[in-house]
């Protein structure tokens, strides 16, 4: 079973559907505002991200990773950033498409896995901004490496996903009934908790599959994968989800990480390597 492919196809659904809150592109009033200076973009729900969380963006390299449905790479594109947009979906990336059209902006658009940036080449990029989107995909630690690779020396990483707790509960109790009814052991593989008549009837109604991911290979892949995380914040559901789930925890975490800069100094002494009778030592500085 190709999660990948099913997933894409989902995607596609959803846009065809024109109800998912992720597939709706942007206004002409919402870009008119932006290049007016008055501007927002998203990594969870409710909470903007902080204007503060970004360098210049005229001009900067930015790659908007699994980020189409008309929404970011538009604004940044709006706001002179060197944009380009990966997604698996074609009919999601159409979205950014309509909308550089329509606003005479410049964005580079290609279809593609996450997990795979075998298109750019090392350092492309100074800025990766990441929608929710891991919980779509099985493993976390490849994707963390492209975009550690594909940064420049310095680059930003702005990274949102769903907390992981919310996965053990069953999905059908909140939808009808409302209420939070403990399912799932963690982490959660959606097509595992399926029988085959309901994993066939799942593929039939291109329903997208799910994946949690444990805090570990979350953040702690991110600092495997040499990244520095330089700030954090939780948000919760808005009201109109109707999900309960918001009155107890948070459902999204929102990471800025920095590919951090370091200078080897010789001599001095901070760190050895015991080579033969002698000891070599090293010093790194950091260079935020």
């Amino acid at each position: 079973m190709k999660i990948f492919d099913l997933n894409k196809d989902a995607w596609d659904h959803v846009v065809d559907e024109g109800e998912n809150p992720y597939t709706i592109a942007v206004s002409p009033e919402e870009i008119a505002k932006t290049k007016q200076g008055k501007w927002s973009v998203y990594l969870s729900d409710c909470k903007p991200v902080p204007n503060a969380w970004f360098p210049g963006l005229n001009g900067l390299k930015v790659l908007c990773l699994a980020s189409g449905g008309g929404q970011q790479a538009p604004i940044f594109a709006a706001l002179g950033a060197d944009v380009t947009l990966l997604d698996a979906s074609p009919k999601q990336l159409a979205q950014d498409q309509y909308v550089a059209k329509r606003e005479n902006l410049n964005i580079r658009i290609v279809e593609g896995d996450m997990a795979d940036l075998s298109a750019f080449e090392d350092r492309s990029f100074e800025l990766i901004f990441n929608p929710p989107s891991t919980m779509f995909v099985p493993e976390l630690a490849p994707i963390w490496h492209e975009c550690y690779r594909v940064l420049s020396a310095g680059g930003l990483l702005m990274t949102g996903f769903i907390n992981p707790d919310e996965f053990i509960f069953d999905d059908v109790a909140i939808d009808e009934k409302g209420v939070l009814e403990v399912k799932h052991s963690l982490p959660y593989v959606e097509y595992e908790t399926l029988n085959k008549e309901v994993l066939e009837q799942h593929i039939r109604n291109k329903e997208m599959f799910h994946f949690s991911h444990t805090m570990e290979t979350q953040l702690g892949g991110l600092m495997k994968a040499g990244f520095v995380i330089t700030d954090f914040y939780e948000d919760r559901r808005p009201e109109e989800d109707g999900n309960p789930i918001r009155h107890y925890m948070p459902s999204y975490y929102v990471a800025r990480a920095k590919k951090v800069r370091f200078i080897k100094l010789w001599p001095p002494y901070t760190s050895g390597i015991a080579y033969g009778p002698a000891t070599i030592k090293f010093n790194y500085q950091r260079l935020d």
